[in-house]
Formats: C-alpha cells, sequence, structure tokens
C-alpha cells in the first residue's frame, strides 16, 4: 500500500454519488446558485426538485464560490494531514471552476496538487473521481494515478437527451448546439462534450422515444469491444424514463462491471431544464 496521503478534490457539477463522496478524503466544492432575492449552495441548500418548481417562474444563474471559500477547502485539507491532492473538475470550457481552483493551489505549496480538467461534465467527469479513489485504494502511487488520470480523459463519455432547448439557450450554455427551430419539430437533440470540452450536437431525432433509443446506440458504439465499463444513468426530474434506459443499457452492453444511477446537479439543471436524461460509459480496461 502506498504510505502517502492523497486528497480528492472535486466540485459538485462532478455530481459523484453521495454514498462515495462521503469517504474521507472526499472534498466537494459546492457550485452556487443565485436568484434574484437569494444564492443557495448546490446540494447544499437547495435540491433538484426545487429548482424544477421555481423554473417557470425564474431561471436561476450559476456561479463558482469565492476564491476565499475554496481557499478554505484547501486549508481544511492541510489540517487533515493530506500532502497531496487530486484536484477533478467539470470542463474548463463550461465553467470557471479549474481555473478557481489552479489560482488557490498555487498559495498552497505545501501540497503537490494535481490538476485535472475532465473536459467532461456531471457524472461523465465525475467517473474520473470514482476511478481515482479505486486506484488510492488499490495502493497506487500519486505519480502513477496522476498519469493513468492524464490518459484518461476520452475513456468516459456522456449523452444527454435534451426535452427543451430553451434552457441551454437561456443560459447562454448552448456552445456549438445549433439552436435549431427543434422545439417546433419536435427535434430532440443528443449532445455531449467534445474534445474540448464544449457541448455539441450529436445526432438529433424526432421525438423523445427515439432520441433515448439513439442515445443507447451511442453508449454502445462507444464502449465497442471493451470488457471493463462502468455505465451511468443520471436524470433530471425523469426517474422513470431514466430507470427504464438503466434495463436498456445493461441489456446492450452485458459486460458492464457496474451501473450508476441518480440525479443530476441543481446547478446543472438550472442550465438543462426538466426532462434531461444523460447515459453514457467508461471504458476500464
Amino acid at each position: 500500500m502506498t504510505s502517502e496521503k492523497i486528497a480528492i478534490l472535486v466540485d459538485s457539477g462532478c455530481d459523484v454519488p453521495e454514498t462515495i463522496a462521503q469517504a474521507d478524503n472526499f472534498y466537494v466544492i459546492p457550485l452556487k446558485i443565485i436568484y434574484k432575492d437569494a444564492e443557495y449552495t448546490d446540494k447544499l441548500d437547495i435540491t433538484a426538485e426545487e429548482i424544477y418548481d421555481r423554473l417557470p417562474i425564474e431561471i436561476p444563474k450559476t456561479s463558482l464560490p469565492e476564491g476565499a471559500y475554496i481557499q478554505k477547502i484547501f486549508e481544511q485539507i492541510v489540517a487533515d494531514g493530506y500532502e497531496k491532492v487530486l484536484a477533478i473538475t467539470i470542463s474548463s470550457g463550461l465553467s470557471g471552476t479549474f481555473n478557481s481552483v489552479r489560482l488557490v493551489a498555487q498559495d498552497f505549496p505545501m501540497l503537490e496538487t494535481f490538476m485535472f480538467d475532465t473536459k467532461n461534465i456531471g457524472i461523465g467527469a465525475g467517473v474520473h473521481a470514482i476511478r481515482a479513489a479505486e486506484l488510492i485504494a488499490s495502493g497506487s502511487s500519486f505519480d502513477a494515478i496522476t498519469k493513468v488520470l492524464a490518459n484518461e480523459v476520452k475513456n468516459s463519455k456522456i449523452f444527454f437527451s435534451v426535452a427543451t432547448l430553451e434552457y441551454l439557450q437561456k443560459g447562454g450554455r448552448i456552445g456549438l448546439v445549433s439552436s435549431i427551430v427543434g422545439n417546433m419539430l419536435n427535434l430532440n437533440p443528443i449532445i455531449s462534450c467534445n474534445d474540448d470540452g464544449i457541448y455539441y450536437t450529436v445526432a438529433k431525432s424526432r421525438g423523445r422515444k427515439k432520441s433515448l433509443e439513439k442515445s443507447v446506440k451511442l453508449v454502445k458504439a462507444f464502449v465497442g469491444n471493451h470488457q471493463k465499463v462502468r455505465l451511468f444513468v443520471a436524470h433530471g426530474n425523469a426517474a422513470k424514463e431514466a430507470l427504464i434506459l438503466v434495463e436498456a443499457l445493461k441489456a446492450a452492453i452485458p459486460q458492464a462491471i457496474d451501473v450508476l444511477y441518480g440525479q443530476i446537479s441543481p446547478a446543472l439543471v438550472v442550465h438543462t431544464g426538466p426532462g434531461l436524461i444523460g447515459i453514457g460509459a467508461q471504458i476500464l480496461d
């Protein structure tokens, strides 16, 4: 076993499942959700459901926590006796979190910090933190883990089926997703992150059912002949459909070692609106 004390730092947009994020060596930087009359901390004092309920009245904004807040987390990591940090964030192409953490890390020369830009979002980013936790548990050294992670950015892919483009447009997060007159034509775009970690349209399907079926095909094609894969399904207020997709994915990719399932973070809900389903895979071999 490695004797190194290694902490894992993620932002709440990585959607690392609670059961894993509660480990002693996990630290989470919560994103902020800002309404005209109040500010909330992602997953701490506001739920995704509460945001859905208020969306018809107000679409909030999201932002990073202040540098001072991130600094406190770094101070806590030092106080808890860690010497090394794996800082894993959602795509720098979609959020300033990576850069904020990088700047704060420079003030902590006593900590060896590895900055990891997943170029991904949601659980598509979070699975890299799960992978890091598994490597720490197996006794891998910090250097070995950083090398593995650096090579595995492309090994995780998530496909989002969006029920409406309205929220991506309003949040300015449309990226390379053309704001097609899709809502009128009942076109459901499937969105993913490209190599630069920016949203782009992978496919367009007419109608929700076809869009979800196409997503399963895209995951299957991404997995190819790989035998060691982890699957994931994340939903925004679409639990019933998401559970059906868990079964569809298991049937399509029976060799999967694991299927993660959960709700997407409140901060992501703001940009995508209700009815979002993300499905994807992480290749582990």
